[in-house]
């Protein structure tokens, strides 16, 4: 089937005045044609339109190009995914011994390391991932060594960066470039923000009101400590080059072989569980989530930064990729319309729809009822009026520029014992959803969300 883009743009164009985004840059990979638009302004306030070669931020995605560079070292014979990260930087070092002798590559691919994020402020200079391994000597277990996942936004991906940076003896961008943007022939692509050609670059946008409208964000790139988990940037058409390499057995649109077949099958099917499956799905692999879209399994590759989001989704059945970027949001309800503007206009499954509540659940309240605790970040549940509720507890600066109380309560709606809903309490927001689990010592012992977790305190 072919895309009606006319009718795309129509649909794209009103889904944005909706939810109050600026702009949106997508690219369709399927059957071997593609198709690419861009609706909407780089900047409010300049009104500059969007084109189909607006480089915007790419956020988490950055971790799928920092995985395929390490399977080009295991490629390479340079790197065993399961072998002590240790082996390749000898001065490793974390608060547990066992973790930092036993935590591998994979693990961190994973992101079932446990180790907490703590690696101060380690500076913008190039050595930064040096700097981040070096401080974290002291860094505490979030949870044991490879026991559960839980999301780390930038330390997992800053220690596969160093391995990379001593292997080939050159700084992480330089890596990237030599090792991806230039031999996948990308016009579009760069790893940090002072590479970026500005008059291409959409500026990220948040949104405190509808009637207020998009404004422009007071943070315009993240720290460099986020590099090789955050901060590519990029446009649509190379993200579907690299959608091109993940569905054609790792070879680039320009008939390059970027990583071995063998590599991007490893990508796909080595698995760990997420005990959030809802959000995103329920199985993460080697720098790529794993959905089940009605039984069709469904690859992804998601990113926000402070105003700019991505969303990559890799349908290998039907030789289908779709990629949206925008320079606004996150918001899912958006993604999802697009999406399925889309998928049902190429005749493919479309996203799945959350799960309903459960009310029949008779559940014991009191073994989730606790404090669910990481630096920064805070989740009170408590049982009131045979309900449970989850008090999210913002920073006031953040809550201040975004006109929210410092505390707000949600309710926690039970899917299984293990899962729940939380709708919002804002109309800004989407449903979130919400894994208490792990009862080992008869209450649960961690909070999962977001792809975070956060372990009970006290």
């Amino acid at each position: 089937m072919t895309l009606d883009t006319a009718r795309l743009r129509v649909r794209v164009t009103d889904l944005l005045a909706r939810y109050g985004i600026p702009s949106a840059a997508i690219g369709v990979l399927h059957a071997g044609q593609t198709t690419e638009l861009a609706v909407g302004v780089r900047n409010v306030e300049t009104q500059e339109p969007v084109a189909t070669d607006t480089v915007y931020q790419c956020g988490s995605m950055t971790k799928t190009w920092t995985a395929l560079a390490m399977m080009q070292l295991v490629d390479e014979g340079k790197v065993d995914l399961d072998v002590p990260v240790r082996t390749y930087l000898p001065g490793f070092k974390v608060a547990d011994p066992e973790a930092a002798a036993e935590v591998t590559p994979r693990h961190l691919l994973f992101h079932t390391s446990g180790i907490e994020e703590a690696y101060g402020d380690p500076g913008e200079d190039p050595d930064v991932y040096e700097r981040m391994v070096a401080a974290i000597a002291d860094a505490p277990q979030v949870f044991p060594l490879g026991s559960t996942h839980g999301y780390s936004a930038a330390l997992g991906y800053a220690i596969l960066a160093r391995i990379l940076e001593v292997l080939d003896a050159k700084p992480w961008d330089e890596v990237m470039r030599d090792r991806l943007f230039a031999p996948m022939g990308l016009t579009g692509t760069s790893s940090w923000h002072e590479q970026v050609d500005a008059s291409r670059a959409a500026t990220g946008h948040l949104l405190r009101s509808l009637t207020e409208g998009p404004i422009v964000t007071p943070v315009d790139h993240l720290p460099r400590a986020f590099g090789p988990g955050g901060n590519v940037s990029t446009t649509a058409r190379d993200v579907l080059a690299l959608a091109h390499v993940l569905l054609h057995e790792g070879v680039a649109p320009n008939g390059r072989r970027i990583v071995s077949a063998d590599s991007v099958r490893e990508m796909m099917r080595s698995r760990v569980p997420v005990p959030d499956p809802y959000m995103f799905g329920p199985e993460w692999a080697l720098g790529l989530i794993v959905c089940d879209w009605h039984g069709e399994t469904v690859y992804a590759s998601d990113g926000s930064t402070i105003g700019q989001n991505a969303r990559l989704r890799l349908l290998p059945g039907t030789d289908t990729a779709i990629v949206m970027l925008t320079n606004g949001g996150p918001r899912d309800a958006f993604c999802r319309e697009v999406f399925d503007e889309i998928l049902t206009g190429l005749g493919v499954p479309t996203v799945p729809e959350l799960p309903a509540p459960d009310p029949t659940l008779a559940l014991d309240l009191s073994r989730y009822e606790g404090v669910y605790e990481r630096p920064g970040t805070r989740f009170e549940v408590a049982a009131d009026g045979g309900k449970l509720w989850l008090t999210l507890t913002l920073d006031p600066m953040h809550a201040d520029f975004l006109g929210k109380p410092e505390r707000i309560r949600y309710e926690l709606q039970p899917v299984s014992e293990t899962h729940f809903l939380m709708p919002p309490t804002d109309p800004l927001e989407d449903t979130q959803t919400v894994a208490l689990y792990d009862f080992t010592d008869g209450n649960a012992r961690y909070l999962h969300t977001n792809c975070r977790v956060h372990p009970r305190v006290g």
